[in-house]
C-alpha cells in the first residue's frame, strides 16, 4: 500500500512537470503546471480516494481498474510527453508490479 501511496503522490508530481514544461510562455506553464495536478486531484477525489472508501463516487469492479490505468497511465504519459522517457517506463513499470501485487495479495 506503501508503494500504491508513493505512485499516486508521482502522478501528481509528473503532471505537474509536464504543466510547468509544456510551453515557453511562462502564464501557459504555470496554469498548466496548477491546473492539470489540480484537474487529477479532483478526478481521483470523487472516483478513487482511499481505494473508493473516501471517494465522493467510487469507482469499483472493472471501473476501478479502468480508473487506476487511466490515472498511473496519465502520470507515465505526462512524464513522457514532458521528455523524460526512461523514468515514464520506470512508472509505468511500478505500476504494473503494484497492481499485480495488489491482485496475489488480494488489496485489490
Amino acid at each position: 500500500m506503501l508503494l500504491m501511496f508513493l505512485l499516486e503522490l508521482g502522478v501528481i508530481a509528473a503532471v505537474g512537470y509536464w504543466g510547468f514544461t509544456v510551453s515557453s510562455n511562462w502564464i501557459i506553464n504555470t496554469l498548466a503546471g496548477l491546473g492539470a495536478p489540480a484537474l487529477f486531484i479532483t478526478a481521483w477525489a470523487l472516483f478513487g480516494a482511499g481505494g473508493g472508501v473516501n471517494a465522493t463516487f467510487p469507482a469499483t469492479g472493472i471501473w476501478r481498474g479502468v480508473l487506476e490505468i487511466l490515472w498511473f497511465g496519465g502520470g507515465a504519459a505526462a512524464l513522457y510527453a514532458a521528455g523524460a522517457a526512461t523514468p515514464a517506463a520506470v512508472f509505468a513499470i511500478l505500476f504494473a508490479v503494484n497492481a499485480a501485487l495488489r491482485l496475489i495479495w488480494k488489496q485489490a
